[in-house]
């Protein structure tokens, strides 16, 4: 098994609070992200259920036993960091293997798990080579490797893939999403990369200040964002999100749409502005429209889009995928 729940979860510096009460239940397999931008409390949430941190008041439990006092070695979890902490005089065999030699494990077992472990991750041509020999995606599977050896209750990750190129990140994405469909473990993934989280997740934890804005699943969040900041941090290109008069007319503080939910008219749209810039990934484009109404808006259109910057354009909002927020920030039914 590898249920966690937290239970009022409290951390603070002296009078600085991180966490101000955190309450979430993780079920067996489930691949969990936090999210959120720097400083959120999504890393402190991480340690605090690792045991690297202490709580300052609450109660976490793995399995249904409270471990908020249980030291982090006992508690069945595995983290991978940020930095592969790999023992750069070690071959990968060794790496992979050292946990369950400081444990006392014998030596065929241990065998038998650094394979296993290996071809899992498609090192097992790299068990004898040294850190300095592998790619950074290579170093962070052997870290990974380390952490499967151990057959915890849940992993945990740290933001592991930050440290990788672009292409290397998205290439381990898709190898942690195929490890998930592989172990069926439970796993717990800190990330502030909002694309990562809505790629990889089965929930997502949203944070702000410490507070545990919205869990639900990546299309929930993105169709039912139920406040300003879920809407503004959950999507790529993120929610345009409109105030003043334009707001107004839908009897909201502030009003968002989705940048494919603009349509492009001749004329009787919502708004209307100026082309400022377009980027062109290919199959779509991205327009961003300066509006006297609205401010600056992000357009998704056809890849083969003409418009260039200086053209005047006309918008009209898709009135059904509005979203519409109170002047708290909270979503209005």
């Amino acid at each position: 098994m590898g249920t966690i729940s937290l239970k009022n979860v409290r951390k603070a510096f002296g009078d600085a609070v991180i966490i101000p009460g955190a309450d979430l239940e993780i079920g067996h397999g489930e691949f969990v992200v936090f999210v959120g931008p720097s400083g959120c409390g999504k890393s402190t949430l991480l340690r605090l259920i690792a045991g690297l941190e202490d709580l300052t008041s609450g109660h976490i439990l793995i399995d249904g036993q409270d471990v908020t006092d249980v030291p982090p070695a006992k508690r069945g979890l595995s983290m991978v960091f940020q930095s592969y902490a790999l023992y750069p005089h070690m071959s990968v065999r060794n790496n992979i293997a050292f946990g369950l030699k400081m444990a006392g494990m014998p030596k065929d077992e241990i065998d038998a798990k650094v394979t296993k472990a290996a071809a899992t991750l498609n090192l097992t041509d790299y068990l004898d080579r040294k850190p300095r020999q592998l790619s950074g995606g290579q170093r962070q599977r052997v870290a990974i490797g380390r952490a499967i050896v151990r057959q915890p209750k849940c992993f945990l990750f740290d933001e592991p893939l930050s440290n990788l190129d672009a292409a290397l990140r998205v290439n381990m994405r898709v190898e942690i999403m195929q490890l998930h469909q592989v172990l069926g473990a439970t796993m717990i993934y800190v990330t502030h990369d909002q694309v990562e989280a809505m790629t990889m997740a089965d929930r997502i934890v949203v944070l702000n200040k410490g507070r545990i804005e919205q869990v639900g699943s990546p299309l929930d969040l993105y169709h039912k964002p139920n406040s300003v900041f879920v809407a503004g941090f959950i999507g790529s290109p993120k929610m345009n999100l409109i105030g003043g008069a334009v707001a107004a007319k839908f009897n909201a503080a502030t009003v968002g749409i989705r940048p494919e939910h603009v349509a492009i008219v001749p004329s009787g749209g919502d708004v209307s502005g100026t082309i400022a810039l377009t980027e062109h990934l290919g199959a779509d484009s991205f327009l961003h429209v300066d509006s006297p109404e609205a401010g600056r808006l992000i357009i998704r259109a056809p890849g083969d889009f003409g418009g260039r910057p200086g053209d005047p354009i006309t918008l009209r909002f898709d009135a059904a995928r509005i979203h519409r927020f109170d002047s708290q920030g909270k979503v209005l039914a």
